[in-house]
């Protein structure tokens, strides 16, 4: 049954979009939504993700918290800086070089995530080898003030929740 259904969940899940995104339960939108549903299931299982189980649910809270808060302060910095217009010469964009403790695929795939998501600000490279993440910063004012923002804030909350 598991070669079938590899995993149930994401298989019921592309399902429902499928038939949410047709605008229809017909017998047909099933029938080739299931095939659909099943094919990707099974695709994932080809890609082979590695287990992992969030933890600490209050520790997910947080960094949503956290998240959101930084968010709303990059989003006035940035509108801060183009309401300024290009004569203000306070603030350059620049390249930022971090060292991460965090090796998990999914940690390292939520920061991502949640650092494309800030704005003005742009995962560029991460280096597995010595774990090494660069991040471009529209505003880079202190490098020191975005490396504790990424390290204390995120990557160990993100920690927390997924090793």
């Amino acid at each position: 049954m598991t070669r079938l259904l590899p995993f149930p969940l994401v298989t019921l899940g592309l399902l429902i979009l499928w038939l949410l995104l047709n605008e229809s339960v017909s017998p047909g939108a099933i029938l080739l939504g299931s095939v659909l549903a099943l094919v990707g299931g099974g695709a994932l299982w080809l890609l082979a993700p590695p287990a992992g189980r969030p933890r600490r649910v209050l520790a997910i809270a947080r960094l949503l918290w956290d998240v959101l808060i930084e968010i709303i302060r990059s989003n006035n910095a940035v509108a801060t800086l183009i309401l300024r217009g290009p004569r203000s010469q306070a603030g350059r964009s620049g390249f930022v070089l971090i060292p991460l403790a965090m090796r998990s695929p999914y940690g390292l795939a939520a920061l991502a995530c949640i650092l494309t998501a800030t704005p003005g600000t742009v995962w560029v490279d991460y280096d597995a080898e010595d774990g090494t993440m660069l991040l471009h910063v529209l505003d880079l004012i202190d490098e020191e003030q975005w490396m504790r923002i990424v390290k204390d804030n995120w990557e160990r909350r993100l920690m927390e929740i997924f090793e």
